[in-house]
């Protein structure tokens, strides 16, 4: 009997069908990963099956099996009995998941407290012993801490002690690492591995990164559309996928596609010079002596993890920090409003970086209104031709930001950013929060577009498989220096550092 079986699942918000004839099973111990883009069920099929559903949301058919017992017509207060003993829950954002004002400790132990497992003072004890389970240092004083106190992958591991802690038969993991770096990533999978060896846990993981679907499932469910497209082992459907969506999602990926790498072309003049960047925030060192070159009508990437100074240095590149000391100089780059209509940015969120109450032409007519360039006609002309270039349809100018998806809005945001014609563009993390598809459209966009106009880009990422795909040039960054540099295609093919080695070993790879 599987440990699992939805059969015939279907899921709707206020009456609006989000999914539909949705089958599968999950076996004792095994791993099977539900993946698709954003809105294609997969997350709302893994709340339905712990009966986590928000108000709106309903189960219109089907069962879900556990074991013997269906848990589709369960009401919330009986699946209270099933959450934490028998179906745990890694959920996506460490941020939001934990209570800010109770310590981990606290948080633990409450999920102990309510099934009752033991006194105060073995609840107590089996709080350190998770903690450090889950590879926490100094897990009593971690216990004591509060959740804002810790870094985004320690935040995450609280969440797997606070899912593993009754020892469930199941554990459901919602986008457990897409908010985190690529080397946090790999370790925190790799401890779920670990903790599923041995308890024998099953898990049901879903994720939109192929990559990391393709490494550490057992079987694949495709979804899309709020239907399954395909499912399969593992091995079997990445040899041979039969729906063209999987097929599509597949070349997509940067982990699992082999793009060629872009070399840079030979003798160009330099568009961007950092020379000894130096940035301190109350005695602390956040850039130490940072220096690279970009040419012009390249792109040349920063990498590293959170923390690494990657964003720090990028924002005194395009000026809205100052540096401790250094210089940062950009050809042709005059000063004031001169030099923001040479230098672009395009933020990692398309969400909070456009204005909500104005219609789409006006947010990507702004620059132009801002820097006086035009008549009334020419400007609009202009809003025309760049969501052409963007691959927009026309009707987005009098829609709302709130009205597109967020490859649309991140497409809204280059066209804001190239509106006034600028040279050098920064993309800070422009593509971390699309799933793999959009995210392939938005680079192949940058490319084009760094082909028709001569653009130079500067790329800020933690995903070096993304790096791979689009830089000419890439130096590695770690706690505020560059330790590495040089063309892609070198860095990546012989990695000199072995913090550079450590991130490229942390790019997923299918488990075949």
């Amino acid at each position: 009997m599987s440990l699992l079986e939805v059969r015939d699942l279907a899921v709707s918000y206020d009456g609006r069908r989000a999914v539909e004839g949705v089958s599968f099973t999950v076996e004792p111990g095994e791993v099977v990963a539900v993946v698709g883009e954003s809105g294609s069920g997969k997350s709302t099929t893994a709340h339905a099956v712990i009966g986590l559903l928000p108000s709106n949301g309903a189960v219109d058919a089907g069962r879900i099996l556990l074991g013997d017992a269906d848990l589709a017509s369960w009401s919330s207060k009986r699946m209270e009995s099933v959450r934490g003993a028998q179906i745990g829950l890694i959920p996506q954002d460490p941020s939001s998941s934990l209570d800010p004002v109770k310590t981990v400790g606290a948080q633990i132990a409450e999920v102990l407290r309510i099934h009752r497992r033991g006194d105060r003072r073995a609840i107590r004890s089996r709080v350190v012993d998770l903690l450090a389970r889950v590879g926490l240092p100094d897990p009593e004083a971690r216990a004591r801490q509060y959740p804002h106190e810790l870094s985004g992958g320690m935040r995450q591991r609280v969440l797997i002690a606070i899912a593993i802690a009754l020892e469930p038969r199941l554990i459901i993991a919602d986008e457990p690492t897409s908010a985190l770096d690529v080397t946090v990533q790999r370790r925190i999978l790799d401890l779920i591995d670990d903790l599923r060896a041995e308890s024998g846990t099953a898990l049901l993981l879903v994720t939109h990164d192929l990559g990391v679907a393709a490494a550490r499932s057992d079987r694949l469910v495709v979804m899309k559309g709020g239907r399954i497209e395909e499912q399969g082992r593992t091995p079997e459907v990445l040899a041979s996928p039969a729906a063209d969506y999987t097929k599509r999602l597949l070349n997509d990926a940067p982990s699992l596609s082999a793009s060629p790498f872009r070399d840079p072309p030979p003798g160009s003049e330099p568009a961007i010079v950092v020379r000894d960047l130096v940035k301190e925030f109350k005695g602390f060192r956040a850039v130490d002596g940072v220096s690279f070159e970009v040419a012009r009508g390249t792109t040349h990437a920063l990498v590293g993890e959170s923390g690494s100074g990657k964003t720090t240095t990028a924002r005194m590149v395009v000026r809205f920090a100052e540096p401790t000391s250094g210089t940062v100089t950009i050809a042709g780059a005059g000063q004031g409003r001169g030099f923001r209509r040479h230098v672009q940015l395009v933020h990692q969120n398309p969400y909070g970086s456009l204005d909500p109450r104005q219609p789409i032409g006006d947010i990507v007519e702004e620059p132009l209104r801002n820097f006086r360039l035009g008549d009334r006609a020419e400007r609009r002309a202009r809003v025309l031709d760049l969501l052409d270039r963007v691959a927009l349809p026309r009707d987005v100018l009098t829609r709302r930001p709130r009205e597109l998806s967020g490859g649309q809005r991140q497409r809204v945001a280059v066209a804001r950013a190239l509106a006034a014609g600028p040279e050098v563009v920064v993309l800070d993390e422009a593509v971390s929060a699309l799933d793999v598809t959009v995210q392939a459209q938005i680079l192949d966009l940058l490319e084009q577009l760094q082909r028709d106009l001569g653009l130079t880009y500067l790329f800020i990422s933690h995903d070096l498989a993304v790096v791979r795909q689009i830089s000419h040039t890439v130096s590695v960054m770690n706690k505020g220096r560059i330790v590495e540099s040089g063309t892609t295609r070198r860095v990546f093919t012989d990695p000199r550092h072995e913090y550079t080695r450590e991130l490229l070993a942390a790019i997923p790879e299918p488990a075949i």
